[in-house]
C-alpha cells in the first residue's frame, strides 16, 4: 500500500513541541500524532473509487435486469390466466432473494472483517455472475414444468447471497479509502455505478422490447441480458482482484497482530451487541432508502405495464431517461453533502417524499407520456438524495474492526424485509384493495421512519471514521490537522492555568 511517509512532518513538530511539552501532553491526553494521520494516495483513491463503482454497476446489471423483465419472465415461469398473478409470482421469487441476503451478509461480512474487503468482494462479483447467468439457461416452464421456476429461485438465492456481502464491502472500500472532506462525494460514484448497471439493464430489455416480436421475445430473448452477465463477471473479477486493500484495515490488521497476545479477544458477536444502536439507526436509513430506489426503478416499470397498460417500452425508455438524469443528481448530491452534512440533504430526501408521493403517483396514474415521466422524475430528484449519501453515511456508523460485517448485516436485513419486499407488497396491495394509490401510501409510511432516523443520527461528514484516524490529500493538510491540536492543547493548558489562577 503506497501511502506517503510523513516523517518530515514528526521532525516539525517534534522540534515545536521540545519547547512547550506538546508531546508529553499530547501522550497523555491521546491527542493525534503523525502516525495517525492517512495521506490517501491520490491515484490509489481513482482506482479504488473506479473499480467499485464498475463493479457495482455489473452487479446491478444482473440484478436488476431481473425487474425491468419481471413481466416475460412471468409469462415463461409462472403460466397464469391473470397477468397480476403472473406479476406477483415473478416478483414473489424476486423478493426470495432478498430473504437470503442477510445469510450473506453474515457470512461474507464477518470474513472481510478477517481476511480484508478486497478477497470477498471478488467472490461477490463471481458469484453474482454465475447465478445470474445460469438464469438464462433455464429452460421454460413449457419444457420441464414446475421444475423451471424452482431453477430460477434457485439462481435467484445464489444471486441474492452473493449481494449479501456486496454492498456493505463496496461501501466500505470506498469510504475507507477517501479522505474525510471528499468522502461524501467519492462514496456517491458507488451509486453512481449502480445507475450504470440499472441503465444498462434497462436499455437492454428496452432494446430487446423494441426489436423483437413478442414471440420472439418469449422463445429466446429474454435469455439475452443474464446470459451477457458470463463475461461481464469476468471483467469485473479482472479489475477487483487487481485492488489494493484499504489503509483503515491494514492499519486495523497490524493493531489486532500486535494485541493478539496482548488482549483478550473478542467475538465478532460481542462487537455487534455493543453497536445494537447504530444497528438500529442503519436498519432505518436503509429502509428509506431501499423502498424508494426499489418502489421508483424495479416495481413501478411494472407497475404501468402490467397494472396501467401503459405501454411497456415506453415506460422502461422513460425509467431509464429518469436513471441516466440521476446520475449527475447523485454526484452532486454526494458534493453538497460534503459541503453542508449528511443529515440535511436526507433530510430533505425524506420529507419530500412525504409531501410529494400522492402527486408524483397521480401523474404517472394520468398514463400519458410528459405526466408520467414527471412523476416518475420527482421521485429520481428525491431518491438522489439518499443514493448520494448513503454511501458515506452507513459506513460511518460503525468502527473499523466491524465495520463491513455490521454494514452488510444491517443493511441486508433491512433490505429483506422492507426494500426487496417491496414490489411484491405493492403489487399485492393494489391487487387486493383495488387502490391504484397504495404505492403513495407505502413510500409516505418509509418517509416517517426515515426522518425519525435522520434526526437521531450523529453528523459525520469532514470527520473521520470511527477507529480510525484522519484522512487527508496532501502534506499541507496533513500539517493543518496537527497545527489545530497543537493550538487546543495549548488553550486546554491556558485555560486550566487560568482556572486554577481564579480558584
Amino acid at each position: 500500500m503506497r501511502i506517503m511517509s510523513f516523517v518530515a512532518v514528526i521532525g516539525v513538530f517534534t522540534l515545536t513541541a521540545s519547547s512547550n511539552g506538546f508531546w508529553r501532553h499530547h501522550k497523555e491526553e491521546q491527542r493525534l500524532s503523525p502516525d495517525d494521520i492517512t495521506i490517501v494516495d491520490q491515484s490509489l483513491l481513482k482506482r479504488a473509487v473506479g473499480a467499485m463503482a464498475l463493479g457495482n454497476a455489473m452487479e446491478w446489471f444482473d440484478f436488476g435486469v431481473y425487474s425491468y423483465i419481471a413481466v416475460t419472465l412471468g409469462k415463461v415461469f409462472f403460466p397464469s390466466s391473470s397477468p397480476s398473478a403472473q406479476l406477483i409470482a415473478t416478483f414473489g421469487t424476486f423478493a426470495a432473494a432478498f430473504l437470503v441476503r442477510p445469510v450473506g451478509g453474515m457470512v461474507f461480512g464477518p470474513l472481510g472483517d478477517r481476511i480484508g474487503r478486497q478477497r470477498v468482494l471478488a467472490m461477490t462479483m463471481i458469484m453474482m455472475a454465475l447465478g445470474t447467468f445460469a438464469i438464462g439457461l433455464i429452460p421454460s416452464y413449457a419444457s420441464i414444468g414446475i421444475l423451471a421456476p424452482a431453477l430460477l429461485l434457485v439462481a435467484r438465492l445464489v444471486q441474492g447471497f452473493s449481494t449479501g456481502g456486496e454492498y456493505g464491502g463496496a461501501a466500505t472500500f470506498i469510504a475507507e479509502f477517501s479522505t474525510d472532506k471528499r468522502r461524501g462525494f467519492m462514496g456517491s460514484f458507488l451509486e453512481f455505478g449502480t445507475l450504470i448497471g440499472y441503465v444498462l439493464g434497462a436499455g437492454t430489455v428496452a432494446l430487446l422490447s423494441a426489436t423483437l416480436s413478442n414471440e420472439a421475445l418469449l422463445t429466446w430473448g429474454w435469455r439475452v441480458p443474464f446470459l451477457i452477465a458470463g463475461p461481464l463477471g469476468l471483467v469485473g473479477l479482472y479489475i477487483r482482484m487487481k485492488l489494493e486493500e484499504t489503509p483503515a484495515f491494514r492499519k486495523q490488521a497490524e493493531q489486532r497482530e500486535a494485541e493478539d497476545n496482548a488482549l483478550p479477544k473478542q467475538s465478532f458477536r460481542q462487537l455487534l451487541v455493543q453497536q445494537w444502536k447504530p444497528l438500529l439507526l442503519c436498519v432505518g436509513l436503509v429502509l428509506i432508502f431501499n423502498v424508494t430506489d426499489y418502489m421508483a426503478l424495479s416495481y413501478l416499470p411494472s407497475y404501468l405495464s402490467a397494472t396501467l397498460h401503459f405501454n411497456e417500452t415506453h415506460g422502461l425508455f422513460l425509467v431509464l431517461v429518469v436513471m441516466v438524469l440521476m446520475m449527475p443528481m447523485t454526484l452532486a448530491a454526494g458534493r453538497l453533502s460534503d459541503t453542508i452534512g449528511r443529515k440535511p440533504v436526507m433530510l430533505f430526501g425524506c420529507v419530500g417524499l412525504f409531501v410529494l408521493s400522492i402527486p408524483a403517483l397521480l401523474l404517472i396514474r394520468m398514463g400519458e407520456m410528459l405526466p408520467v415521466f414527471g412523476g416518475l422524475m420527482i421521485l429520481g430528484t428525491l431518491l438522489s438524495c439518499f443514493t448520494g449519501v448513503m454511501p458515506s453515511a452507513l459506513p460511518a456508523l460503525f468502527p473499523t474492526k466491524i465495520r463491513y460485517g455490521a454494514l452488510a448485516i444491517g443493511f441486508n436485513i433491512s433490505v429483506s424485509l422492507f426494500g426487496g419486499t417491496t414490489p411484491l407488497v405493492t403489487a399485492w396491495l393494489v391487487d387486493r384493495t383495488g387502490n391504484l394509490m397504495m404505492p403513495a401510501y407505502y413510500l409516505m409510511g418509509a418517509s416517517l421512519i426515515g426522518i425519525a432516523s435522520v434526526f437521531a443520527l450523529r453528523e459525520t461528514a469532514r470527520k473521520p471514521l470511527l477507529g480510525s484516524g484522519p484522512c487527508v490529500a496532501t502534506r499541507a493538510e496533513a500539517h493543518a490537522v496537527l497545527r489545530g491540536e497543537l493550538e487546543a492543547a495549548e488553550m486546554d493548558e491556558n485555560y486550566a492555568a487560568a482556572a486554577t489562577a481564579r480558584a
